[in-house]
């Protein structure tokens, strides 16, 4: 069985949504964040001291975009995942990465000035960081404004990685600031039945393992 281990709302929220759309049995290992601070032998699992960490049989996976490849290739054939065959093969890989690499990376700069070291005075820093990752999301609106996903006409793995994205700035408090086609976008996924598994099991999860429901500063994959 596959075992994810996860903080709440953290970038491993994305292969516990791809598990639960997929409907592929595991096992949810809950961890205080930060895991590399808070507990110390999860470094005997993950020298890196990050979250995601998927295993899977030998398999070991710690990066969230990839896992959700991962997880819709073991699946095939699946909708989740647009084939080489398929015109927008392409633009699925894009977008599966662009979630991660494009949109997550300045949002982590501003929660750690904003919500993790407010006390170093950076405020300006984490505003100039959510302002960067605002003018990323805008390039979405076009899209969105004429198609309801990012690819291939339907829902797919791309739609969990910038999906995540969006969550976490939900937890930024920027939501206000998407523009209309993004907004009702984040409103459709959020109406997915995968995704609000996800939101409950990791709820259920925490509960059982008496681990904060509080959802983690993301400052690291």
């Amino acid at each position: 069985m596959i075992t994810l281990y996860h903080c709440v709302s953290a970038r491993s929220f994305r292969p516990l949504w791809m598990l639960e759309e997929l409907g592929v049995r595991y096992e949810l290992r809950m961890l205080p964040f930060p895991p590399r601070v808070l507990e110390r032998s999860y470094l005997d699992l993950n020298p890196l001291g990050t979250i995601p960490l998927m295993i899977n049989g030998g398999t070991r996976m710690t990066e969230s975009a990839a896992i959700c490849q991962y997880l819709c290739a073991l699946s095939a054939p699946t909708s989740l995942q647009v084939e080489p065959a398929e015109d927008d093969y392409g633009a699925y890989l894009n977008y599966l990465h662009f979630g991660e690499a494009t949109l997550t990376f300045p949002q982590t700069l501003a929660l750690r000035y904003a919500r993790f070291e407010p006390d170093r005075g950076l405020a300006i820093v984490a505003e100039d960081y959510s302002k960067w990752f605002l003018a990323r999301l805008r390039t979405l609106e076009p899209l969105l404004a004429q198609q309801e996903y990012l690819c291939a006409g339907r829902f797919t793995a791309a739609d969990v990685s910038v999906g995540y994205a969006l969550l976490l700035a939900q937890h930024l408090g920027l939501v206000s600031r998407f523009t209309p086609a993004v907004k009702a976008y984040w409103e459709r996924l959020q109406q997915r039945e995968g995704y609000r598994r996800a939101l409950q099991s990791q709820e259920a999860a925490a509960a059982a393992q008496g681990v904060s429901t509080v959802p983690a500063p993301d400052t690291a994959a």
